[in-house]
């Protein structure tokens, strides 16, 4: 009969190390845990995971890392990472008024274009919750409380698309050592400031909590090739970019033989990885940079990273759910600020802090059939932000049309207002 045993009181070199030994004896863990305290992790990870190369025992041993006052680009180039595990502040919950915003500039005309942004954003509050409220009155037996919350959530859907992408956040980051040093010896040769600095201090503090999991040795070579990769690859930007897009691999022909794992699947429930050998699909559209971010974490396939500027223009949903005095405000903010950062002296690295997330960035997307089936799924629901559900919904049309073997289970409710909104919520018992 199979012995189990649970050990999660170590440290992460310890964790590592206690799984590792494993693999070079027959004993029981329980011998093993006996040496860790007797050794120590500190040498053997430098004998056998730095010094030797065996990198996947790094993978045995995980730590998470907080990140405060960064951008909302550098939160993103942080989770720009198949493996990134991690929570970050939601602008659809979290009246982002109070919030620091990162100048790379510094000038007088860049810090005027912030404040308009968040001038806008701020004042614009009370008239589109009054807006709101009269689209959608609170019905008799509903809770005023949870009412007033989904409300404030709307509210901030409907704003959120005006707030600058300087404006700052923060995130965690659950990682194992060994992927938290892939993505970081990448990051720190980002050509923005922010993102480059941000990884050198993370691996500052990783060095100093973990040294003899971060004593690599910097090669000439390797340092040259991860410079070049960030500085021509960094970005994904093209000229142009069709607005829908569906592209696949997978033989259609192929799917008969697992006809009855599509048809038999429940709502909820995903479809067996190893259908991932079948092929790859692949959408390419155009979204705002607020729903970019939710949809970038799906990470099991490829999400590219957008550079984001005003050429794709700004994404009308936000427009039509202003009443109409301040759409007309909006309007002409719009005009005003893209003629304003086209001014800006700066690269275009820099530009994006000055960019509001209600401009449309290219995305593209290439997953796996179960992965893309999660995907459209989880993101037609009715609580996911409009801009987002509208493409899920497309994706979902495309997907049938292609696939009419394959039944998906999407929710095509109409109504985009839901007072359970207000109930989506981490509070204190």
């Amino acid at each position: 009969m199979a012995k189990i045993f649970v050990y999660d009181e170590f440290s992460p070199q310890d964790n590592a190390m206690l799984q590792a030994l494993y693999s070079r004896s027959p004993l029981s863990v329980e011998t093993h845990v006996g040496k860790v305290r007797k050794a120590g992790s500190g040498k053997f990870m430098e004998r056998f995971y730095v010094g030797y190369g065996h990198s996947s025992i790094a993978d045995c041993g995980s730590t998470t890392i907080f990140v405060e006052k960064l951008s909302i680009l550098a939160d993103k180039t942080l989770q720009d990472w198949p493996l990134y595990s991690g929570q970050e502040t939601s602008t659809r919950y979290v009246d982002m008024s109070k919030q620091n915003i990162i100048d790379p500039i510094k000038t007088k005309e860049s810090k005027k274009i912030l404040k308009k942004w968040m001038d806008f954003y701020i004042n614009s509050q009370d008239a589109v919750g009054d807006h709101l409220k009269k689209k959608y009155p609170i019905k008799e037996g509903e809770n005023e409380d949870v009412y007033e919350k989904a409300i404030k959530a709307r509210v901030f859907d409907s704003l959120r698309g005006f707030l600058p992408a300087g404006i700052t956040t923060q995130l965690s980051w659950h990682t194992n050592l060994r992927q938290a040093w892939d993505k970081l010896s990448l990051m720190r040769h980002h050509p923005s400031k922010e993102m480059s600095q941000i990884a050198e201090e993370i691996l500052n503090e990783l060095k100093n909590k973990y040294p003899h999991s971060f004593s690599h040795e910097l090669h000439k070579k390797q340092e040259d090739y991860r410079e070049f990769i960030m500085s021509k690859h960094d970005y994904f930007n093209p000229k142009k970019h069709p607005k829908f897009k569906f592209e696949t691999n997978i033989n259609k022909n192929k799917l008969k033989e697992y006809k009855q794992i599509f048809s038999k699947r429940p709502e909820k429930t995903g479809l067996p990885y190893f259908l991932a050998e079948l092929g790859n699909i692949t959408f390419n559209f155009l979204l705002d940079y607020g729903s970019f971010r939710d949809v970038q974490r799906h990470r099991s396939g490829i999400c590219r990273m957008p550079l984001l500027t005003t050429k794709f223009g700004f994404n009308v949903w936000y427009l039509n759910q202003l009443p109409k005095d301040l759409k007309s405000e909006a309007e002409k903010l719009i005009k005003e600020q893209i003629t304003a950062v086209k001014k800006l002296k700066a690269t275009p690295e820099e530009i994006q802090y000055y960019i509001a997330l209600g401009f449309n960035v290219p995305c593209r997307m290439a997953y796996t059939l179960p992965a893309m089936t999660y995907v459209i799924e989880l993101r037609s629901s009715k609580y996911v932000h409009p801009t987002l559900r509208m493409i899920a919904h497309k994706m979902m049309n495309s997907f049938e049309k292609m696939f009419p073997s394959i039944k998906l289970h999407c929710d095509l409710d109409p109504d985009d207002w839901d007072i359970r909104r207000g109930l989506q919520d981490i509070k204190e018992k």
